[in-house]
């Protein structure tokens, strides 16, 4: 009778130990899914939003109806940040990115001259209606800019050769590296890239790049804040 009932007992023993691991077994398993879904989130690169997360605020709004009535497609750059541009007499601009933690912004203004263009042909034969060509104006319009930054009514320019032309999609411009003089109206910065950009019958646009150090840092910053816009077809 013992010989029979010892290897009943082993038995029974074998199959609680098996029920016992096979529950130890399911609650392990959701703790280790748990586990696993609460690994932290991996950090953005960026700690400041960029212009991109930005494009809701009321600036760009009005900035994309000023860019839609100059036919201009404006892509933010990587890791700006909206700021407020200046709207004063001495600088009338329509908006405004800098680079957290370094010393670089740009302002930008962009003008239609379809109105413009309009009244031009419409007196160009008339001696008391007639007014400059709107395709000049981008001339006077960066050396008076450039003359509001510095005081300066002669400040050393360069003619925008036709191969950069055709990456905006522009017919003409100009630009001036122009030394600043120390106010609080361009925030102490010492250096401005003023760049001015014109596509006929269109309109113009003009970005203006500040820094204080004029090295290789700063003219790749500048690729980034002035590649980002350009004239449609």
């Amino acid at each position: 009778m013992k010989a029979i009932l010892k290897p009943t007992i082993t038995l029974l023993l074998l199959v609680l130990s098996l029920a016992c691991f096979e529950q130890s077994t399911a609650q392990v398993k959701p703790s280790r899914l748990y586990a696993q879904n609460k690994r932290k989130p991996a950090k953005k690169k960026y700690l400041y939003p960029t212009a991109k997360e930005e494009q809701g605020s009321e600036q760009y709004k009005e900035f994309s109806r000023i860019l839609a009535q100059a036919n201009v497609v404006f892509n933010p750059p990587k890791g700006f940040k909206e700021i407020q541009a200046p709207n004063d007499e001495d600088f009338l601009f329509d908006y405004a990115l800098e680079i957290p933690d370094q010393d670089f912004e740009v302002w930008y203004q962009v003008k239609s001259q379809r109105q413009n263009y309009v009244s031009y042909e419409q007196g160009r034969y008339d001696t008391d209606k007639q007014t400059e060509n709107p395709d000049s104006l981008y001339i006077n319009m960066s050396r008076a800019q450039a003359t509001a930054f510095t005081g300066e009514r002669e400040n050393p320019l360069k003619i925008i050769p036709p191969n950069v032309l055709k990456r905006f999609k522009a017919d003409a411009g100009k630009s001036y590296l122009l030394s600043l003089p120390d106010i609080p109206a361009t925030k102490h910065y010492k250096y401005a890239l003023l760049i001015m950009l014109q596509r006929n019958h269109k309109g113009t646009i003009m970005a203006v790049c500040f820094t204080n150090d004029k090295g290789p840092e700063f003219f790749k910053n500048v690729d980034k804040a002035s590649n980002c816009l350009k004239f449609k077809q």
